[in-house]
């Protein structure tokens, strides 16, 4: 199976959930992207998404427990925001299936490649939880393995900004966007794209990361991958 150009890998952060709350999550918020996620379906895209779990607790915060337990539990919490976004899309008239790399049977289906694959060709929606399954890994990990398995075109990463910059444009006024950059240029400037494993995973598999503002999905307005692609930095 070679890359399926229709197919996208979205990487979202468990913080976008929250809307304006720094924890929880908005029904508004949820609403809104799964009207976005339906236009993204309807104008032939097949999409997965790679959900964090910020919004309720990060591995890494847990100083007070060992990172392996600590780590648990923000894969638990990714489980429960992919229960929340499945809600949310089937609402919205959206087949959607959550498939979880943390084995949790009684509340949502374990990750398969083929049953990622089959759902994906069916035109389902593939919410994946649970992380890589594995503590010491971040969800961009996870996005990029999941992208590299299912052959996805491009990986799609939200963010706070509205693509790459040479520094964090938040907090100096002179950093320097960049419409598209080389993988090698990541590594050159230290460019905050994803986290090490992650982009390494991208580059050597040749997986196109395309940065865009999270804004664009959470307007509720139709879009497509153009849209993206338009306002995004692309990463090749």
């Amino acid at each position: 199976m070679g890359k399926q150009t229709n197919r996208f890998l979205l990487k979202l952060s468990g913080e976008v959930l929250g809307g304006q709350n720094p924890k929880g999550v908005s029904s508004d918020v949820c609403q809104n992207l799964a009207k976005s996620i339906k236009a993204l379906v309807g104008s032939g895209s097949q999409l997965g998404i790679v959900i964090g779990g910020g919004n309720y607790c990060r591995g890494v915060e847990l100083a007070n427990l060992d990172r392996t337990p600590a780590d648990h539990m923000g894969m638990l919490a990714t489980i429960m925001n992919g229960l929340y976004l499945q809600h949310y899309f089937e609402e919205a008239g959206l087949s959607t299936r959550v498939l979880s790399a943390l084995d949790c049977p009684k509340v949502v289906e374990s990750y398969t490649w083929k049953g990622a694959v089959s759902a994906l060709n069916a035109g389902q929606v593939v919410i994946f939880v649970g992380g890589t399954g594995n503590p010491y890994f971040t969800t961009d990990t996870a996005a990029a393995l999941r992208a590299g398995e299912v052959q996805a075109a491009k990986l799609l990463k939200a963010t706070k900004v509205d693509g790459v910059y040479s520094k964090d444009p938040i907090k100096y006024d002179d950093a320097i966007r960049y419409p598209q950059v080389s993988y090698a240029q990541v590594l050159e400037e230290n460019l905050q794209v994803m986290d090490g494993t992650a982009f390494a995973l991208c580059r050597s598999a040749q997986i196109p990361i395309l940065v865009f503002h999270m804004d664009l999905l959470l307007k509720g307005t139709p879009i497509q991958i153009k849209d993206i692609e338009k306002q995004g930095s692309l990463v090749q």
